[in-house]
């Protein structure tokens, strides 16, 4: 994600201001709301392999787009073919992962693995926050062309994996069986919808602030140069926290994790609202940190309480709600940004992520571990 440290600085320079910034990607996220379930459906049935080519392809035509796009419309455009993409990846790489340790009977290891994965995966966006940073002192657009190279490598990646064995023996359903589905996780099932539910405030929680550190960093004037090391930084915590997640929620518990994770989430956005000071670049650390520890144990928690033949789809109702809280709330924080100052926004944000992340958290400690069958 060589992009990502200078968002803000190449739709600023493309005359964008923060409420189009958070439309579109408000956008990309309905975009992967009407695509999600049925996507990750197509995954279970069609093959998680064929669905990540596919959302590799889109991918790669996305950041193509943007490539050579000046504006609203060209972005829009572009925005609407990574939303694509994304719903097809989103939910069919976690459901891979879990069949295929469910395969060699390691399970009980998805925690680690995912958090293996997860570590992996900031560090290499950090190591290209460097490089991101570095490309855009000549062109904020180069970043841009670069990643759509980086995207047509994800296309053979995807090429190289294996379904696992569950998907040989699949009957194909009626496609009215995804709401069978839907209503078997967010109904039937208490312990898989709470723990939907709060992996879906904090989701939203973890990709709002992503945006709101970049207006942050402009808001107080931090140079150019420093955008990369920050994001760098930023990752590389997020690296962290995910590669000892499994360690950590070992050692606490459930309970206390749960806990830990929703506290210094929402803390977070009122104390990056309190002090919008360079001194306060510093607390961004501990909400990075709890964020690295929250993705692999709240996946973990909805992989143990749903079947083989439905996993993708779930991941994916998970993805999908994360997107239409986004879409929802994204336009108005990034509306009240422009009007009102960075410090109400984050204040408003911090408010329903508190309010709502420890309801679904409480919830998800009182039916922690229990299972329906589907």
């Amino acid at each position: 994600m060589l992009y990502m440290p200078i968002v803000k600085l190449f739709y600023a320079e493309n005359g964008l201001e923060n409420f189009e910034l958070f439309t579109l990607h408000a956008i990309y996220s309905v975009t992967i709301a009407l695509l999600e379930i049925p996507s990750g459906y197509m995954a279970d049935i069609w093959g998680r392999k064929k669905s990540l080519i596919l959302g590799a392809i889109f991918g790669t035509v996305g950041f193509s787009i943007y490539s050579v796009s000046g504006g609203f419309t060209g972005f829009l455009i572009a925005e609407l073919a990574l939303g694509t993409g994304q719903s097809f990846i989103s939910g069919s790489d976690s459901a891979m992962l879990y069949d295929t340790l469910k395969d060699v009977k390691k399970e009980n290891q998805y925690l680690k693995f995912e958090g293996r994965i997860s570590a992996i995966g900031n560090f290499a966006e950090s190591i290209a926050g460097i490089l991101g940073a570095f490309l855009a002192i000549s062109s904020a657009r180069l970043p841009y062309q670069v990643q759509t190279g980086i995207a047509f490598l994800g296309i053979i990646a995807a090429m190289l994996l294996k379904d696992p064995s569950s998907h040989k023996n699949l009957r194909p359903e009626k496609i009215t069986y995804i709401f069978k589905i839907v209503h078997f996780a967010l109904f039937e099932n208490k312990p898989l919808r709470n723990t939907i539910l709060l992996s879906s405030v904090i989701g939203f929680s973890t990709l709002t602030m992503a945006w709101f550190a970049q207006i942050y960093f402009f808001e107080i004037e931090t140079p150019r140069a420093l955008y990369g090391i920050l994001w760098t930084a930023l990752n590389l915590t997020v690296g962290i926290g995910s590669l000892y997640a499994h360690k950590i929620e070992f050692w606490l518990g459930s309970k206390k994790t749960i806990y830990l994770i929703t506290g210094f989430i929402s803390l977070g956005y009122f104390l990056q609202g309190t002090f919008i000071v360079p001194w306060a670049i510093a607390l961004f650390f501990v909400f990075y940190f709890a964020r690295g520890i929250a993705t692999p144990v709240l996946k973990d928690y909805i992989n143990r309480n749903t079947a083989s033949e439905i996993r993708a789809t779930v991941l994916s109702l998970r993805s999908l709600i994360i997107r239409i809280i986004y879409a929802v709330f994204g336009p108005l924080l990034g509306l009240l940004s422009d009007k009102k100052g960075l410090r109400p926004a984050l204040y408003l944000a911090g408010i329903f992520i508190l309010i709502t992340g420890f309801l679904s958290a409480w919830k998800v400690i009182q039916t922690q571990m229990k299972k329906n069958s589907f």
